[in-house]
C-alpha cells in the first residue's frame, strides 16, 4: 500500500488507499467521514489504513483519476525562497532572510497526479516548482519547534506551477501568479507521518521529459520544517487539513538563459525519498 488518495472514477467521488494494481476505496465504509480532511480531524488515518489491510482493489488501474489528496483544506501556506542556492538566485547581498516568505494558494490551482497543468492564454511562462508538503493533523497555535512534527498527519508532493510574469504584476505580493486554475499540482498521496526521518534529510528532484532540473536535500533548507510550523502557527491557528508547502530548490525554467517554460506536451515528474512521485503534463487552456 503506497498512501492515501482522493480519486474520481465514473463521475463519483472517493478516497482510499493506493496500490500497485489500483485504489481499495475506503470511503463507502467510512461515511462519517466525506473526505480525508475529516478522517485526518478525527486522528483515523491509522485506523484507515489497518481497514484496508487485505481488501482487494476496487478500482484498477486505469478506471479512475487522481484528484488533489485533501479537496478542500481551511489553508495552503507555500513557503518561498527557503534554499540556499535559490536564495542566491536573488543577488540582493542577503545571505538569508531573517523572516520566511510566505503566500497563500487556493484548493483550485492545483489539480491532481496523472493530470495535465493547465497553461492560459494570457501568458506562455508557465514554471514548475517541484516541493513536498506536509498536512497538518493536530492543530494548534503558538506550536513550539519541539512540538512540531506532533502536529504533522501525513506527507505528500507538490508542483507549485507558477506564472512568472504575473508574479511581478505588484510591487510585493504573487498572489496572481500563483493561483491560476489547475497551474500546480499535489498529490499522488498521502503518506502517513510517523518518524522524523521522513523529512529530516530527504533528497527532493524534480525532472523535465527526464531532465533532472532540480535536487536538493531537506537538511538544507533555510527554514526547516519544524520552524515552519513554529512561526505559522504564531499568527494563524492551524486547523487539521491545513497544508504547508516547504519550498523548491533552484533549477526552476525561469532560471535557465534563456528561460525554459513549460509547453504543452511536456511531462514534469516531481520525486523526493519514502514518499513517490508526481507526474503532471501540460495543455493549453
Amino acid at each position: 500500500m503506497k498512501g492515501f488518495a482522493s480519486y474520481t472514477a465514473s463521475g463519483q467521488s472517493f478516497y482510499g488507499v493506493a496500490t500497485d494494481q489500483g485504489m481499495i476505496a475506503l470511503s463507502p465504509e467510512f461515511p462519517q467521514y466525506p473526505t480525508l480532511r475529516e478522517v485526518i480531524a478525527a486522528g483515523a488515518l491509522h485506523d484507515l489504513w489497518q481497514a484496508a489491510r487485505g481488501r482487494a482493489v476496487t478500482h484498477p488501474t486505469g478506471t479512475f483519476g487522481y484528484d488533489i489528496p485533501i479537496p478542500a483544506p481551511e489553508k495552503i501556506i507555500c513557503v518561498g525562497v527557503n534554499f540556499p542556492d535559490r536564495n542566491a538566485e536573488y543577488k540582493d547581498g542577503q545571505e538569508a532572510p531573517p523572516n520566511m516568505s510566505l503566500f497563500i494558494r487556493f484548493p483550485r490551482s492545483f489539480t491532481g497526479h496523472d493530470r495535465p497543468l493547465i497553461r492560459p492564454p494570457e501568458t506562455p511562462q508557465l514554471d514548475y516548482e517541484g516541493e513536498i508538503a506536509v498536512v497538518i493533523g493536530k492543530g494548534g497555535r503558538r506550536i513550539a519547534q519541539a512540538d512540531a512534527y506532533d502536529h504533522i498527519a501525513a506527507l505528500t508532493l507538490c508542483n507549485e506551477g507558477t506564472l512568472r510574469d504575473w508574479v511581478r504584476h505588484a510591487k510585493f505580493n504573487v498572489t496572481q501568479g500563483k493561483n491560476w486554475d489547475s497551474s500546480g499540482a499535489m498529490g499522488p498521496w498521502l503518506v502517513p507521518f510517523t518518524s522524523p526521518a521522513q523529512l529530516d534529510d530527504v533528497r527532493l528532484t524534480t525532472t523535465v521529459n527526464g531532465e533532472l532540473r532540480q535536487d536538493d536535500r531537506t537538511s538544507r533548507m533555510l527554514f526547516p520544517i519544524r520552524r515552519q510550523i513554529e512561526y505559522i502557527s504564531t499568527f494563524t491557528t492551524l486547523v487539521p487539513g491545513d497544508i504547508i508547502v516547504t519550498g523548491t530548490p533552484t533549477g526552476a525554467g525561469a532560471r535557465f538563459d534563456p528561460p525554459k517554460y513549460l509547453v504543452p506536451g511536456d511531462v514534469i515528474e516531481v520525486e523526493a525519498e519514502g514518499i513517490g512521485r508526481l507526474t503532471n503534463t501540460v495543455e493549453d487552456e
